[in-house]
């Protein structure tokens, strides 16, 4: 690390932990990223992933935090090579909303009714955007490759405790997702199973996402290559071996919707623990004789809240108020 410069070390180098580093490094911190697990094997990589609000806690920092993230992947959308894209979506229900559209909605790019013919089979509502859809595998090389431009290295680092961290900078940022249950000793952290099948894409461009109960649902993402098909969500499983049952349903769902599918091969099926928490942790504390900003907790939703944590972790990092 570069004498008389700000130091700082991340821990985590999934998408929280990357752009995390990434807002420190170009602010002008010396940073280096820690991780059990470089990025393309993080849960990060496993993502769908498309930008969208969700109502979680705390909430009104969780939809500014969105807000910015949506600045964010509009301007990285502009350049092919970040693996983001301004996507058509469809988003259908099988009846409308009780008490009426949930918070966030008004963050939506070219929210709007969806005509009743373009609805598939069972399904009374639907709506559609503009959402930012982002190719991870892709991305994240990308944030990898930025941050070695801004003079920041990843490490395959596993850390027994953060004090570890804490002995080798002033400033530790733990972005550990899941490992923040024994690192931070939160036990409010619990695991939600994911799962994903991904297809050759047969020529889609717009993305479908059903909005049905927190368990199960039917979507889809298409990306250049590839479509990544779920989606399913079991809290408080550990294991990530890829279930055939699991893998059949989302099969026979998507290609009911996008018939399409029906032709397109299976290329792999992947899974991860989604980092389930009662509410998003973006906060400092005092660690020894550094300082310990946490940012985890985000559920499903680490990729559309990465860019507002980020920028609220350096923003707590240099003191702003």
């Amino acid at each position: 690390m570069a004498v008389g410069v700000q130091q700082a070390i991340v821990v985590g180098a999934g998408v929280s932990g990357l752009t995390s580093a990434l807002c420190l490094a170009e602010a002008g911190w010396s940073v280096r990223v820690w991780t059990a697990a470089m990025p393309q094997q993080t849960t990060s990589a496993v993502a769908g992933a498309v930008w969208g609000p969700s109502a979680i806690e705390p909430v009104a920092k969780t939809l500014a935090w969105t807000e910015r993230s949506l600045h964010e992947f509009r301007n990285l959308a502009k350049d092919p090579d970040t693996g983001v894209r301004l996507a058509p979506a469809l988003s259908v229900a099988e009846s409308p909303a009780d008490g009426g559209m949930p918070p966030g909605v008004e963050l939506i790019p070219d929210l709007r009714p969806a005509d009743a013919a373009d609805l598939p089979e069972g399904f009374r509502v639907g709506f559609r955007a503009t959402m930012p859809m982002i190719d991870m595998p892709q991305y994240l090389d990308y944030l990898t490759k930025r941050l070695a431009a801004a003079g920041s290295e990843i490490e395959l680092h596993p850390v027994r405790s953060l004090a570890e961290a804490a002995d080798a900078a002033p400033m530790v940022i733990n972005c550990t997702g899941l490992g923040a249950r024994e690192l931070a000793g939160d036990d409010t952290m619990r695991p939600r199973f994911g799962q994903h099948v991904v297809l050759t894409n047969p020529g889609l461009e717009q993305l479908f996402i059903e909005l049905a109960n927190p368990s199960e649902w039917t979507c889809y993402f298409p990306h250049p290559q590839r479509v990544v098909c779920g989606g399913i969500s079991i809290p408080d499983r550990w294991d990530t071996t890829p279930d055939p049952e699991v893998t059949d349903r989302i099969l026979q769902d998507c290609r009911r919707i996008e018939p399409r599918l029906t032709e397109a091969a299976v290329i792999e099926t992947i899974t991860g623990l989604r980092p389930d928490r009662p509410s998003v942790r973006v906060a400092a504390e005092q660690l020894g004789r550094a300082r310990c900003i946490h940012n985890y907790g985000h559920g499903g939703d680490g990729v559309t809240l990465s860019w507002g944590c980020a920028r609220e972790v350096a923003r707590i990092a240099n003191g702003d108020q």
